[in-house]
């Protein structure tokens, strides 16, 4: 049986969590806007400003809360994470305040499960620390959802690897110390047994930024998503992450914790489309009433309402079966969360640009940026059609094909087998 129960000193936690994002770590989305300075750990305000509210967070030991104690963080739970993020989600710097910004986060993860000593000493300890930014160079120009169609290659060269390719979309990559790089090692097998991982420090030779890519608002030729090329760039043979040949189940160990966690967050943006909604509905008048007194914006509130509640409960529900049976034992119900992410999320801020009308659709509101924000998560660690796939093949395993020509349910076929099982029915 499932259960999201919370006890005392977790709740007294929660509540902390929301104070503090409230009062300290919302005003930094309106002092600094733009997600470059997120990722910016040089920026002079980051030591000055975001240092002291990380260590506040470490002092009540809420770190890091999705990495084991080992690795450095607190070993909480999916359905603790997933209480958590829901409160980070209203925040874009709280995530970072808390140690659990993507990339970094799935980036320490997989160093801490797959690296060497060295290596977490070289770049795990201050990518835990907060100190340093990453970047994870997976998608391909030409190869977006069907990595089959990867070419980036890694050939080995005496005690080196040399990567020649190109990486599209390498999200905070001039900010980051390193690049975590999926390369193909050997093309003569199949793309998911032939691909590894390679750990790029920053500024190694042959790293030419083609064209920064942004976002929508982004101006062209600006933003902090580079189209990538690998120019003969070599690497040491000890930045070879995990095994030959292993990249796609490293992989997975990060996307579907990551396609998780962004669920989780969702939950915290939409809760924040409800309020503001329901604040706009108690807030303007028309028509000689309010906005709340209107039938369609009651229709709108409680489609709201009923949309997050049943959104969060399937967030809880794949937390727990994650918790319960392992990541690979909630494949269905990640998969399933994935495709309700974007959908939900883009009906909560379409309603509410509609009630907020001009001024929602302005640059005054952060309503728009959360509209593209919305499409991008139908989009990131996979498109959604790629997880129905999922979805289906899945649900498809807990069912069989009926016995006969005739469906299970056909009624004829089951009024006769109902008749040779009570011969006596005509009798009553």
């Amino acid at each position: 049986m499932a259960s999201f129960d919370i006890e005392p000193a977790f709740a007294a936690q929660l509540q902390w969590i929301r104070e503090f994002v409230a009062e300290h770590i919302e005003p930094l989305d309106s002092a600094f806007s733009g997600e470059e300075f997120v990722f910016d750990k040089s920026h002079p305000a980051y030591v000055a400003l975001i240092r002291p509210l990380q260590q506040r967070v470490k002092d009540q030991g809420l770190w890091s809360c999705h990495l084991r104690p080992e690795m450095g963080g607190q070993g909480y739970g999916q359905v603790s994470l997933a209480y958590i993020n829901e409160i980070l989600g209203r925040s874009t710097f709280a995530p970072t305040i808390f140690g659990c910004q993507a990339p970094d986060s799935g980036n320490a993860e997989i160093i801490a499960h797959y690296g060497t000593d060295e290596q977490r000493a070289e770049y795990l300890e201050p990518l835990l620390d907060g100190r340093v930014s990453s970047c994870y160079a997976m998608t391909e120009p030409q190869g977006g959802s069907d990595p089959s169609q990867f070419v980036t290659r890694a050939r080995r060269d005496g005690d080196s690897w040399v990567i020649d390719g190109a990486k599209w979309f390498s999200s905070s990559f001039e900010r980051a110390s390193f690049i975590i790089v999926m390369a193909v090692t050997d093309p003569d097998v199949s793309v998911y047994k032939g691909t590894s991982m390679f750990l790029v420090p920053a500024g190694t030779p042959g790293l030419e930024i083609v064209r920064r890519t942004g976002v929508g608002w982004d101006a062209e030729g600006h933003g902090s998503h580079p189209y990538v090329r690998y120019n003969e760039v070599r690497v040491p043979a000890a930045n070879l992450l995990g095994g030959e040949g292993q990249a796609f189940a490293i992989a997975q160990t990060r996307l579907g914790g990551g396609r998780l966690h962004h669920a989780m967050r969702t939950v915290g943006a939409v809760s924040r489309c409800l309020d503001m909604l329901c604040e706009r509905a108690l807030s303007r008048t028309t028509q000689g009433e309010l906005l709340a007194r209107k039938q369609m914006t009651q229709e709108k509130i409680a489609d709201a309402w009923i949309e997050l509640l049943q959104f969060r409960l399937q967030v809880l529900h794949a937390a727990w079966t994650v918790d319960t049976l392992g990541g690979h034992g909630a494949k269905r119900e990640i998969a399933a969360v994935k495709v309700a992410t974007p959908k939900v999320y883009n009906n909560a801020v379409m309603r509410t640009i509609q009630l907020h009308g001009a001024l929602g659709v302005s640059n005054e509101m952060p309503l728009a940026n959360m509209l593209l924000a919305s499409v991008t998560m139908g989009i990131a660690d996979g498109p959604t059609e790629v997880h129905k796939i999922t979805v289906a093949r899945e649900v498809l395993k807990d069912h069989k094909p009926a016995p006969t020509d005739w469906p299970s349910e056909h009624l004829p076929t089951r009024r006769a087998a109902a008749a040779s099982l009570y011969p006596s029915v005509d009798e009553f």
